[in-house]
Protein backbone atom coordinates (compact mmCIF):
# COMPACT_ATOMS: atom_id res chain seq x y z
CA UNK A 1 0.00 0.00 0.00
CA UNK A 2 1.55 3.67 -0.85
CA UNK A 3 2.16 5.85 1.77
CA UNK A 4 -1.03 8.47 0.51
CA UNK A 5 -2.57 4.60 1.79
CA UNK A 6 -1.39 3.96 4.55
CA UNK A 7 -2.50 7.72 5.73
CA UNK A 8 -5.78 7.20 4.64
CA UNK A 9 -6.55 4.06 6.20
CA UNK A 10 -4.95 5.51 9.65
CA UNK A 11 -7.11 8.25 9.59
CA UNK A 12 -10.22 6.08 9.08
CA UNK A 13 -9.15 3.88 11.75
CA UNK A 14 -8.55 6.40 14.02
CA UNK A 15 -11.55 8.32 13.36
CA UNK A 16 -14.51 5.16 12.94
CA UNK A 17 -16.17 5.12 16.49
CA UNK A 18 -16.70 1.30 16.62
CA UNK A 19 -12.46 0.94 16.02
CA UNK A 20 -11.42 3.02 18.39
CA UNK A 21 -11.21 0.54 21.27
CA UNK A 22 -9.69 -2.01 19.44
CA UNK A 23 -6.03 -2.73 20.31
CA UNK A 24 -2.86 -1.13 18.89
CA UNK A 25 -2.12 -4.62 16.81
CA UNK A 26 -5.31 -4.94 15.55
CA UNK A 27 -5.78 -1.14 14.16
CA UNK A 28 -2.02 -1.98 12.74
CA UNK A 29 -3.22 -4.84 11.24
CA UNK A 30 -5.99 -3.63 9.62
CA UNK A 31 -4.14 -0.45 8.49
CA UNK A 32 -1.56 -2.85 6.97
CA UNK A 33 -4.33 -5.08 5.34
CA UNK A 34 -7.09 -2.54 3.72
CA UNK A 35 -8.11 -1.23 0.43
CA UNK A 36 -9.74 1.90 0.04
CA UNK A 37 -12.68 0.97 -2.83
CA UNK A 38 -14.69 4.27 -4.62
CA UNK A 39 -17.53 1.69 -5.88
CA UNK A 40 -19.93 3.91 -8.47
CA UNK A 41 -23.72 4.21 -7.72
CA UNK A 42 -25.24 1.25 -9.50
CA UNK A 43 -22.14 -0.91 -9.55
CA UNK A 44 -23.39 -4.61 -8.21
CA UNK A 45 -20.39 -5.60 -5.60
CA UNK A 46 -22.18 -9.42 -5.89
CA UNK A 47 -24.69 -11.43 -7.26
CA UNK A 48 -25.69 -14.85 -5.57
CA UNK A 49 -23.49 -17.67 -6.60
CA UNK A 50 -20.41 -15.33 -5.79
CA UNK A 51 -17.65 -16.34 -3.49
CA UNK A 52 -16.91 -13.95 -0.84
CA UNK A 53 -13.10 -12.59 -0.89
CA UNK A 54 -13.51 -9.31 1.30
CA UNK A 55 -15.07 -8.24 4.19
CA UNK A 56 -16.03 -4.37 3.61
CA UNK A 57 -16.40 -1.52 5.89
CA UNK A 58 -18.68 1.21 4.45
CA UNK A 59 -17.76 4.82 5.37
CA UNK A 60 -19.80 6.16 3.10
CA UNK A 61 -22.80 5.91 1.05
CA UNK A 62 -25.26 3.22 0.78
CA UNK A 63 -25.63 -0.79 -0.48
CA UNK A 64 -29.11 -2.03 -0.79
CA UNK A 65 -28.99 -6.28 -0.56
CA UNK A 66 -31.92 -7.75 -2.45
CA UNK A 67 -33.15 -10.71 -3.50
CA UNK A 68 -34.48 -11.47 -6.92
CA UNK A 69 -36.97 -13.98 -7.24
CA UNK A 70 -37.57 -16.39 -10.11
CA UNK A 71 -40.14 -14.41 -11.82
CA UNK A 72 -38.01 -11.39 -11.65
CA UNK A 73 -39.38 -9.85 -8.85
CA UNK A 74 -36.73 -7.73 -6.49
CA UNK A 75 -37.23 -8.32 -2.64
CA UNK A 76 -34.81 -5.69 -0.63
CA UNK A 77 -33.38 -7.40 2.71
CA UNK A 78 -31.68 -4.17 3.69
CA UNK A 79 -29.52 -1.53 3.79
CA UNK A 80 -25.93 -1.62 4.68
CA UNK A 81 -24.67 1.97 5.34
CA UNK A 82 -21.42 3.58 7.38
CA UNK A 83 -20.56 1.59 10.01
CA UNK A 84 -22.32 -1.13 9.18
CA UNK A 85 -21.61 -4.17 7.99
CA UNK A 86 -23.49 -7.03 5.87
CA UNK A 87 -24.53 -9.90 7.81
CA UNK A 88 -24.10 -11.99 4.09
CA UNK A 89 -21.32 -10.92 3.56
CA UNK A 90 -20.19 -12.38 7.58
CA UNK A 91 -21.92 -15.50 6.65
CA UNK A 92 -20.25 -16.60 3.93
CA UNK A 93 -16.95 -15.38 5.21
CA UNK A 94 -17.45 -17.59 8.31
CA UNK A 95 -19.11 -20.84 6.31
CA UNK A 96 -16.96 -20.23 3.21
CA UNK A 97 -20.45 -20.27 1.47
CA UNK A 98 -21.23 -18.39 -1.54
CA UNK A 99 -23.54 -15.30 -1.62
CA UNK A 100 -27.20 -16.23 -1.75
CA UNK A 101 -28.36 -12.19 -2.86
CA UNK A 102 -27.63 -9.52 -4.55
CA UNK A 103 -25.70 -6.26 -3.58
CA UNK A 104 -26.11 -3.02 -5.32
CA UNK A 105 -24.49 0.29 -5.12
CA UNK A 106 -27.51 2.67 -4.38
CA UNK A 107 -25.34 5.56 -3.77
CA UNK A 108 -21.23 6.17 -4.65
CA UNK A 109 -19.81 4.43 -1.89
CA UNK A 110 -16.40 4.43 -0.17
CA UNK A 111 -15.13 1.58 1.65
CA UNK A 112 -12.37 -0.03 3.06
CA UNK A 113 -12.21 -3.99 2.28
CA UNK A 114 -10.81 -6.28 4.44
CA UNK A 115 -9.16 -9.45 2.65
CA UNK A 116 -10.80 -12.47 3.25
CA UNK A 117 -7.37 -14.47 4.84
CA UNK A 118 -6.69 -11.27 6.85
CA UNK A 119 -10.68 -11.12 8.21
CA UNK A 120 -9.87 -14.53 9.40
CA UNK A 121 -6.41 -13.49 10.84
CA UNK A 122 -8.36 -10.99 12.69
CA UNK A 123 -11.23 -12.90 13.68
CA UNK A 124 -9.12 -15.62 15.22
CA UNK A 125 -6.48 -13.16 17.30
CA UNK A 126 -8.78 -10.43 18.40
CA UNK A 127 -11.22 -10.35 20.57
CA UNK A 128 -12.33 -6.52 19.95
CA UNK A 129 -12.57 -7.73 15.76
CA UNK A 130 -14.25 -10.49 16.52
CA UNK A 131 -17.00 -8.74 18.98
CA UNK A 132 -17.47 -5.96 16.26
CA UNK A 133 -18.09 -8.27 14.12
CA UNK A 134 -20.70 -10.55 16.08
CA UNK A 135 -22.30 -7.33 17.74
CA UNK A 136 -23.27 -6.16 13.67
CA UNK A 137 -24.02 -9.81 12.78
CA UNK A 138 -26.71 -10.19 15.51
CA UNK A 139 -27.71 -6.18 14.71
CA UNK A 140 -28.53 -6.81 11.28
CA UNK A 141 -30.31 -10.11 12.44
CA UNK A 142 -33.01 -8.67 14.44
CA UNK A 143 -33.40 -6.01 11.83
CA UNK A 144 -34.02 -8.80 9.28
CA UNK A 145 -36.33 -10.64 11.32
CA UNK A 146 -38.36 -7.51 12.35
CA UNK A 147 -38.51 -6.69 8.15
CA UNK A 148 -39.91 -10.53 8.23
CA UNK A 149 -42.37 -9.68 10.58
CA UNK A 150 -43.79 -6.05 9.04
CA UNK A 151 -43.67 -7.61 5.41
CA UNK A 152 -46.35 -10.38 7.25
CA UNK A 153 -48.15 -8.99 9.69
CA UNK A 154 -48.16 -5.32 8.44
CA UNK A 155 -50.84 -4.56 5.82
CA UNK A 156 -49.61 -2.88 2.59
CA UNK A 157 -50.94 0.16 2.70
CA UNK A 158 -49.77 1.29 6.37
CA UNK A 159 -46.30 -0.29 4.89
CA UNK A 160 -46.62 1.97 1.70
CA UNK A 161 -47.74 4.70 3.71
CA UNK A 162 -44.40 4.92 6.18
CA UNK A 163 -42.47 4.43 3.22
CA UNK A 164 -43.60 7.51 1.52
CA UNK A 165 -43.22 9.42 4.60
CA UNK A 166 -39.52 8.02 5.20
CA UNK A 167 -38.54 8.52 1.31
CA UNK A 168 -40.63 12.26 1.29
CA UNK A 169 -38.06 15.47 0.06
CA UNK A 170 -38.52 19.33 -0.09
CA UNK A 171 -42.01 19.96 -0.70
CA UNK A 172 -43.76 16.69 0.33
CA UNK A 173 -42.01 15.19 -3.06
CA UNK A 174 -41.36 11.44 -3.65
CA UNK A 175 -38.60 10.63 -5.89
CA UNK A 176 -39.05 6.69 -6.09
CA UNK A 177 -40.56 4.43 -9.06
CA UNK A 178 -43.33 1.88 -8.46
CA UNK A 179 -41.24 -0.82 -8.39
CA UNK A 180 -38.75 0.70 -6.72
CA UNK A 181 -41.12 1.23 -4.15
CA UNK A 182 -42.64 -2.54 -4.13
CA UNK A 183 -38.99 -3.60 -4.13
CA UNK A 184 -38.88 -1.79 -0.93
CA UNK A 185 -42.09 -3.22 0.71
CA UNK A 186 -41.62 -6.71 -0.40
CA UNK A 187 -44.80 -7.07 -2.79
CA UNK A 188 -45.75 -6.80 -6.64
CA UNK A 189 -45.24 -3.57 -8.26
CA UNK A 190 -49.09 -4.00 -9.73
CA UNK A 191 -50.17 -4.03 -5.67
CA UNK A 192 -47.99 -0.68 -4.83
CA UNK A 193 -49.82 0.59 -8.15
CA UNK A 194 -53.09 -0.15 -6.54
CA UNK A 195 -52.74 1.16 -3.59
CA UNK A 196 -51.05 4.47 -4.80
CA UNK A 197 -54.21 5.04 -7.12
CA UNK A 198 -56.56 4.36 -3.96
CA UNK A 199 -54.51 7.25 -2.03
CA UNK A 200 -55.08 9.49 -4.72
CA UNK A 201 -58.39 9.01 -5.19
CA UNK A 202 -58.58 9.98 -1.37
CA UNK A 203 -56.58 12.68 -2.33
CA UNK A 204 -53.55 12.03 -0.32
CA UNK A 205 -51.20 12.16 -2.46
CA UNK A 206 -50.72 13.28 -6.31
CA UNK A 207 -49.11 10.38 -8.61
CA UNK A 208 -46.10 11.54 -11.27
CA UNK A 209 -44.27 9.93 -13.46
CA UNK A 210 -41.62 7.98 -11.94
CA UNK A 211 -42.75 9.63 -8.57
CA UNK A 212 -45.33 11.29 -6.40
CA UNK A 213 -46.31 14.14 -3.89
CA UNK A 214 -47.73 13.94 -0.76
CA UNK A 215 -51.30 16.55 -0.90
CA UNK A 216 -52.27 15.11 2.86
CA UNK A 217 -49.78 14.27 5.40
CA UNK A 218 -51.69 14.06 8.20
CA UNK A 219 -53.69 11.59 6.35
CA UNK A 220 -50.54 9.16 6.14
CA UNK A 221 -49.50 9.98 9.10
CA UNK A 222 -52.44 9.06 10.96
CA UNK A 223 -53.11 5.56 8.83
CA UNK A 224 -49.68 4.73 10.35
CA UNK A 225 -50.19 5.90 13.73
CA UNK A 226 -53.87 3.47 13.58
CA UNK A 227 -51.73 0.47 12.89
CA UNK A 228 -49.21 1.38 15.55
CA UNK A 229 -52.30 1.36 18.09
Amino acid sequence: MSDEGQMMASDWVDETPSLRSLDAATKTLLRDSVVRKQIPRGAVLFRPGDQCVHFPLIVSGSVRVQRVTESGREIVLYRVGANETCILTTASLLSDDAYAAEGVAETDVIAYVVPADRFNALMNTSEGFRALVFEGYGKRLATLMSRIEEIVCTRINVRLAERLLALRGAGDKIAATQQALAADLGTAREVVGRTLKAFERCGWVKLSRGGAEIINLAALRSLCDAQRD
